[in-house]
């Protein structure tokens, strides 16, 4: 009787463990973390002081530089499902005006997600970012 206990309150523990240790997270494990762009479809950001992304409780915040995006996020299996995002629309010219499409096209597509300690990686197929841990 006393094992069953045990079994059933540690089984969602190790459930949790092993999410991280497989590369991918779950909601809870984003929750309350900050993420530096480190690329954008293989190139720098073009705005490397405002590009990041946040997660807090089950929202995301997302900026490259100009318009700021966010809304809700989960993580289904190994894909990171956000939105319905709203956006800031100031007009942006240059190189982040592309970077900021395909930020908003890379969370539309619900990409896939693979967290290595400090090092998370979405790809969609059609745009990738890399991002580094703040803090």
């Amino acid at each position: 009787m006393m094992t069953t206990r045990l079994a059933f309150l540690l089984l969602p523990g190790l459930a949790l463990l092993g999410a991280c240790a497989s590369g991918v997270p779950n909601a809870l494990a984003l929750s309350g973390t900050q993420w530096r762009v480190v690329s954008i479809d293989g190139d720098a950001p073009a705005v490397p002081g405002k590009a990041k992304v946040e997660f807090h409780g089950t929202r995301i915040g997302a900026n490259v530089g100009c318009n700021g995006m966010g809304g809700d996020f989960r993580v289904d299996g190994n894909r990171l499902i956000a939105g319905p995002l709203m956006a800031t629309r100031m007009f942006c010219d240059g190189p982040v005006w592309g970077q900021e499409q395909a930020i908003n096209a890379l969370l539309a597509a619900a990409p896939q997600i693979e967290r290595s300690g400090t090092t998370l990686r979405l790809d969609s197929g059609g745009h990738t970012v890399e991002l580094q841990q703040v803090g």
